[in-house]
C-alpha cells in the first residue's frame, strides 16, 4: 500500500502501525455527500425502480417460489466475485438429491452456506434489528465447515488481514484496513450510522454502510460475501422491499472491475460521488431486471397452470419445479405422496407438455429438467 496514493483526509487517513505496515483508517460516516443533479436523478430512477419492485412483491400469487431463486441466484454470483465456480445447476441437483450433509466440491459448499445464511439473515430481522451481533451471527452461519472455517467464524477479527493479489504481503498489499484496536472504534461508528433513521434517503446511506464495511473489513474471510447480503437485509429492514428480490451481485460481478476501482476511489481520492452514482446505477438497473424477470416467471407459471388444468397431480408438481427445475421420480413420489407408478405416469405428462425434459440419457436413476424455468431462472433479460 503506498501512502502517496491516498491523499483525501476527509475520507481518512493511513497510519504507520507499531510493526511498521501502513493501514488505512476510514473518517467516521457520514461524509458530505455533494448532491449534484446527476445524483439526484440517479437517486430518483434508483427509488422509483425499486418502489415499484417492492410493490410487484405485494401482489405475486407465491412470493415464495421467486425468493427461493433469487436468493439462490444471488448466493451463486455473489460468491463468484469471491472466485467459486459453483453454478444453478448444481446447488438444484445437490438440494433435491443431496449424498451427504456436506458436498465434496468446496465451492459448492460456500454458495449453499450463503442461502443459509442469507434465509437466517431474513428470519433473524423479524426479532432483531439490523446490528454488528446480526452481523456476526450470519457471518457465523455463511463459514461454517468451509474454506475460512479457520477464521473465527461468528467473530470479529483480532489480528490484521489485508487485500492484494495472491502471495501479497502486509508490506506489498493493495489495501490495509484499520488494525484490530482501531477497527473497533470504525465499527462502532459504523453501527452508529446504521442505527441512524430518517435523516438520510436510505439508498444513499445503503451506498454508504456498503462501501465502509469493506473499508473495514471487520472479518478475516467473507467480507464481502457479508457486505453484499448486508444490501438485501438493510432495505428489508427499512421496509423498502416487502420481499427479498433485490440482489446486486449480478450487477456487481458484471461490472466487476469498476465496482473494486470506485470502492477504492473513495478511500485514496474521496471520491464518494461516483461510488454513489454506481450503486444507484445498479439498484436501477438490478430491480428493473428482477421486476421483469418476475413478469416472466409469474406468466411461465399462469402458462403451465392452465395447459394442465386438466391433470391435477401434474399441476402439482408446477410450484415445486418453480423451486428446483429438477426432478426425478422419487423426488415426484415424495412430494405428491403417490406411487412409482403414478409418479412415472406424471412426470410422461409434463414431458409431452413440454415441461419436462430427460437430461441423463439413462433407463435407470432418469432426472428430468424444466428447461425453460431453468432459462427464465438463470437468464433473466
Amino acid at each position: 500500500m503506498n501512502k502517496n496514493d491516498f491523499h483525501a483526509p476527509e475520507t481518512g487517513k493511513v497510519i504507520i502501525t507499531p510493526k511498521g505496515y501502513l493501514a488505512f483508517i476510514p473518517s467516521p460516516l457520514p461524509p458530505a455527500i455533494k448532491y449534484t443533479s446527476e445524483v439526484v436523478l440517479s437517486l430518483s430512477r434508483a427509488d422509483a425502480a425499486l418502489s415499484e419492485l417492492s410493490g410487484l412483491g405485494k401482489y405475486l400469487p407465491n412470493p415464495h417460489l421467486l425468493t427461493n431463486a433469487y436468493i439462490r441466484r444471488e448466493a451463486v454470483l455473489s460468491s463468484r466475485i469471491e472466485g467459486t465456480r459453483a453454478g444453478l445447476s448444481d446447488m438444484w441437483l445437490e438440494e433435491f438429491d443431496p449424498k451427504e450433509k456436506e458436498s465434496k466440491d468446496p465451492d459448492l459448499n460456500e454458495v449453499k452456506n450463503y442461502v443459509v445464511a442469507m434465509e437466517f439473515g431474513i428470519q433473524r430481522l423479524i426479532e432483531l434489528p439490523l446490528s454488528l451481533r446480526l452481523i456476526r451471527e450470519i457471518h457465523e452461519k455463511l463459514m461454517k465447515g468451509v474454506r475460512g472455517d479457520h477464521a473465527t467464524p461468528g467473530e470479529f477479527r483480532r489480528s490484521q488481514n489485508w487485500i492484494g493479489p495472491a502471495g501479497s504481503t502486509l508490506s506489498n498489499a493493495t489495501y490495509v484496513p484499520p488494525p484490530p484496536e482501531e477497527m473497533k472504534a470504525c465499527l462502532a461508528n459504523w453501527e452508529d450510522y446504521l442505527q441512524n433513521r430518517n435523516q438520510f434517503p436510505e439508498l444513499i446511506q445503503c451506498a454508504l454502510l456498503h462501501e465502509q464495511f469493506e473499508a473495514i473489513h471487520p472479518f478475516l474471510d467473507g467480507n464481502g460475501r457479508v457486505g453484499r447480503l448486508l444490501i438485501t437485509l438493510f432495505l428489508i429492514e427499512r421496509g423498502r422491499l416487502t420481499q427479498p428480490l433485490l440482489y446486486l451481485s449480478s450487477y456487481f460481478e458484471s461490472h466487476r472491475q469498476e465496482y473494486y476501482t470506485y470502492l477504492q476511489k473513495v478511500k485514496t481520492d474521496g471520491d464518494w460521488n461516483n461510488w454513489i452514482l454506481f450503486f444507484l446505477n445498479g439498484v436501477t438497473e438490478t430491480a428493473q431486471q428482477a421486476a421483469r424477470q418476475a413478469n416472466q416467471i409469474t406468466a411461465l407459471r399462469e402458462k403451465y397452470l392452465k395447459e394442465l388444468r386438466e391433470t391435477p397431480k401434474a399441476v402439482a408438481l408446477i410450484d415445486p419445479l418453480f423451486q428446483n427445475p429438477y426432478m426425478t421420480i422419487a423426488r415426484a413420489t415424495q412430494l405428491l405422496n403417490i406411487t412409482h407408478p403414478t409418479a412415472r405416469q406424471v412426470i410422461k405428462v409434463l414431458e409431452d407438455a413440454g415441461v419436462l425434459q430427460e437430461v441423463t440419457g439413462r433407463e435407470w436413476g432418469r432426472i428430468y429438467k424444466a428447461n425453460e424455468i431453468s432459462r427464465t431462472i438463470e437468464s433473466p433479460k
